[in-house]
């Protein structure tokens, strides 16, 4: 592996990771929503992500094998909200309960601290290969 390719593989994590970000934003930002555009309440989303092989065919890469990390999907979490017994509310029922998203700040900020910390951890790979490259250079000098 090379440094460019190095720095591609983190390069691919770096957006995986911003789209995980993202996607625990939309989950805390929705955290009190009892009723979306559907009518009902908000749905906790969930990142998947999968490793990709990517066969490089460019004559600097001579043909090698590059990992990469990507989005494989992002889906709703069947997990049902908790019920709660508001009859004043305006999304309450006939019977006075309110179904609540199913999103748990404690595990959305835990999700955030550890996307975030991948993103460091990817970030400082960027940062190394590049400074290891303009190392090479000097030495060529």
């Amino acid at each position: 592996m090379n440094l460019i390719s190095g720095i591609d593989v983190s390069a691919s994590a770096l957006n995986a990771q911003r789209t995980r970000l993202d996607i625990v934003a939309q989950n805390i930002a929705n955290a009190h929503t009892t009723r979306g555009a559907d009518g009902k309440a908000y749905q906790r989303q969930v990142v998947s992500f999968e490793s990709e092989l990517l066969r490089q065919t460019s004559a600097a890469r001579n043909g090698a094998a590059t990992q990469s990390v990507r989005v494989a999907s992002i889906q709703a979490d069947p997990t049902p909200g908790a019920r709660i017994y508001d009859p004043q509310h305006p999304d309450a029922d006939a019977s006075g309960t309110v179904t609540m998203p199913n999103v748990n700040l404690a595990y959305e900020m835990v999700d955030l601290i550890t996307a975030t910390r991948a993103y460091e951890a990817n970030l400082s790979v960027v940062k190394n290969a590049r400074q290891m490259a303009m190392k090479t250079l000097e030495i060529g000098k």
